[in-house]
């Protein structure tokens, strides 16, 4: 039996680690962008395969997951996975590899670039959304701009063709405490070819991707799931009226 004083030393932990752990959701100054994002959307996954193909594929990779599964989960025929997905491959079953080395990433960016595998279980689709979105100009860094979401991220800006440069705009604050910047917004400097709806539309296409990858079992889990629940349930309806029979003659 758990005596209260231990009940109550667990329900204290327990809160710790809430509280931790809504800590760590929250980094940053600002509340973060909803993803808004839907696994079970196929053309939206398919988008953001292209998307990832195109714009990430060549320095990160996925080495969790197979193009056969990506194709099946897709609903895309072979002929469209190696046509339109398999570009550093050549057989279905091969897993998404990265087209530049490590070691020249490493010599060039400083660090190698990610596995992209797990990194929307890791890090969450709201962090990875607004981190594509959040990139800016900074003179002082060495790619030439700086992330609101991961600062000091040795990421170039490569999606800038589509989004454009911006900017960052603070607003100065000062009281008792002294002097504070909040931050109000990004300002753009330079468009590019999409408007900010039709990037929004890219970014969460491209996030849905990477949350699908992370978990390409989800859908059917979740499928078999209601199952399972609907088994138990009846089960239960069993037992209860097994138990009822058999103890009925007992007072």
């Amino acid at each position: 039996m758990v005596r209260f004083g231990s009940l109550a030393r667990l329900v204290v932990i327990a809160a710790c680690f809430v509280t931790t752990l809504a800590s760590a959701a929250g980094d940053g100054d600002e509340q973060m962008d909803e993803a808004f994002i839907d696994p079970d959307n196929i053309p939206s996954l398919q988008r953001g395969a292209k998307n990832f193909i195109n714009y990430c594929s060549g320095c990160h990779s996925a080495q969790y997951v197979r193009y056969n599964t990506i194709g099946k989960h897709l609903q895309l025929s072979e002929e469209q996975l190696v046509n339109n997905l398999m570009f550093n491959a050549v057989k279905t079953f091969e897993t998404m590899r990265a087209a530049m080395p490590a070691a020249d990433a490493e010599r060039w960016f400083g660090t190698p670039p990610p596995d992209m595998s797990l990194i929307a279980r890791a890090k969450g689709a709201d962090h990875i959304y607004n981190f594509l979105k959040g990139f800016y100009i900074d003179p002082d860094s060495p790619t030439g701009v700086d992330n609101r979401v991961l600062a000091g991220t040795s990421m170039p800006h490569v999606l800038w063709e589509l989004q454009g440069y911006q900017k960052a705009v603070y607003s100065e604050i000062t009281d008792e405490n002294g002097t504070t910047y909040h931050f109000d917004g990004f300002e753009e400097v330079t468009a590019g070819m999409m408007n900010a709806d039709e990037y929004d539309d890219f970014v969460r296409d491209t996030v849905n991707f990477l949350a699908y990858i992370a978990e390409p079992i989800r859908s059917d889990r979740r499928r078999l799931g209601k199952w399972v629940l609907i088994y138990l349930f009846v089960f239960l309806v069993i037992a209860w009226m097994l138990k009822n029979q058999v103890w009925k003659d007992v007072k």
